[in-house]
């Protein structure tokens, strides 16, 4: 039996590291009225705008 695209489990979500070898996480940060989400690294609590800027 087909299933559809979107009803497919087991996606994996990619995994981010910091140049430390923590592990970057996302985390939503409500601002001044705004919804802001940054990412930010477990291990040394950098913080960057989004996980690929930990390159």
């Amino acid at each position: 039996m087909a299933v559809s695209k979107n009803a497919r489990t087991g996606s994996s979500t990619q995994k981010f590291f910091c140049s430390c070898g923590g592990e970057v996480k996302m985390k939503t940060l409500f601002e001044a009225g705004k919804v802001k989400n940054i990412a930010e690294c477990e291990k040394c609590k950098r913080t960057e705008r989004r996980p690929s800027d930990f390159k």
